[in-house]
């Protein structure tokens, strides 16, 4: 029988708290009633979701909640709770959060490590160690993650160039590693190639604007395609495209949406033939069928405000559905956007709230009709999601 997270959290009431350190406490909250429609499927059933909340940089205050669709629970905090004692808890800015086969990985940016757990309990088997690390990926038995490599430091004349580190996910080594562009953000692994947005975010005025192609076989850079500047999110849709958010400049240049068709790409086609742009400013997205789903919080340094926007672009048309998918009005309770997902069976949407990036956030969940079902408080700046899934049957 699979192992329950609740089961856990009852039974770690009984170990005493490590001393001395600051635990943040566990809370389990009635949010919704438990979802019995995603146990139908054949292929698959959605026992819930993990949520990755950042914590303000320097805080240590990034933490780990879990959504029980068998209980419609909100479990809050629940990785210092299940790790007693590990010493400041989850750390330092949690950057990205997916789950390999029966493991959890949680990126934890200025701490410098990946946090390696069992996906069922959130209990802590063994770190990664990668500076400065911001997005992971996987193929083949490895992990994949981009690193910043130097120190956080805003300098236009950064001279150290990130990587992709190769890691064993069996022994949790990094056995290689391959120099990419600057302050490399999001990758996504497509056929034997990676593809990397290189940001450049440190280097303000003077972004970047590629996206670096690994060979995965040789683990060697082989391409730059030149996209825009500020590159950040990656995603590859099932017609052959890749889809690249720039975020400007945050002066005149603003952010966009780009396409770009891998395969005109690969022929060598200029790029006013292998990409297209959309114009719609881009801080997050999650793909599901044909339909991206996208959150803006576009900040202008000539406004000093955000222009916030919440869309859905056709990929297999390339075209914008709406500019605002959240129709009872309710987006307005909303300060800072800062995570989105959709649930691949309900169509239920999620979004995060940031609020004022030092205190508790919110999760919002839409119906697929944009209206709201529930909200629950988060913790500090609520941002990445994964889903837990078993194949039907699994024990």
């Amino acid at each position: 029988m699979r192992k329950s997270i609740g089961m856990l959290f009852l039974l770690l009431c009984l170990y005493s708290c490590r001393e001395e350190i600051e635990i943040f406490e566990p809370e389990i909250v009635p949010v919704a009633p438990p979802d019995t429609t995603l146990n139908l499927t054949r292929f698959k059933n959605l026992l819930g979701f993990y949520l990755l909340n950042e914590g303000n940089m320097g805080s240590n205050k990034s933490t780990l909640d879990y959504y029980d669709y068998e209980t419609g629970e909100y479990h809050r905090n629940i990785f210092g709770f299940a790790n007693p004692t590990v010493p400041k808890e989850l750390g330092d800015v949690g950057n990205d959060i997916k789950i390999y086969g029966n493991k959890l990985y949680a990126v934890i940016n200025c701490s410098n490590k990946i946090e390696v757990m069992d996906k069922y309990t959130a209990k802590r088997l063994g770190q990664i160690d990668i500076p400065n690390c911001r997005y992971i990926r996987f193929h083949d038995g490895y992990a994949y993650v981009t690193s910043y490599a130097g120190p956080v430091e805003l300098n236009p004349n950064y001279e150290q160039k990130g990587y992709v580190a190769k890691v064993d996910t069996a022994t949790f080594q990094v056995i290689d590693r391959c120099i990419v562009g600057f302050q490399p953000d999001e990758l996504e692994i497509v056929g034997n190639k990676i593809y990397v947005a290189n940001s450049g975010g440190y280097m303000f005025p003077n972004y970047e604007n590629t996206v670096s192609v690994i060979d995965i076989p040789s683990f060697t850079k082989i391409k730059r395609i030149e996209v825009a500047r500020n590159l950040h999110r990656l995603r590859a849709d099932r017609h052959g495209n890749l889809w690249v958010s720039s975020r400007g400049d945050y002066y005149g240049q603003p952010s966009r949406l780009y396409c770009i068709d891998l395969a005109s790409v690969e022929a060598g086609h200029a790029p006013s033939l292998y990409m297209d742009s959309l114009d719609i400013a881009v801080s997050n997205f999650h793909l599901d069928g044909d339909s991206l789903y996208l959150y803006s919080t576009e900040w202008s340094y000539i406004s000093m405000s955000n222009e916030i926007n919440y869309g859905i672009v056709d990929v297999a048309k390339k075209e914008i559905v709406t500019r605002n998918f959240i129709m009872d009005g309710t987006e307005q309770n909303i300060k800072i956007p800062y995570g989105i997902m959709v649930n691949p069976l309900t169509k239920d949407i999620y979004v995060t709230d940031a609020k004022n990036y030092v205190s508790s956030g919110t999760l919002y969940c839409f119906d697929k009709d944009g209206k709201q079902k529930w909200n629950v408080r988060t913790g500090d700046i609520p941002a990445h999601f994964v889903f837990l899934g078993e194949l039907t049957g699994e024990n």
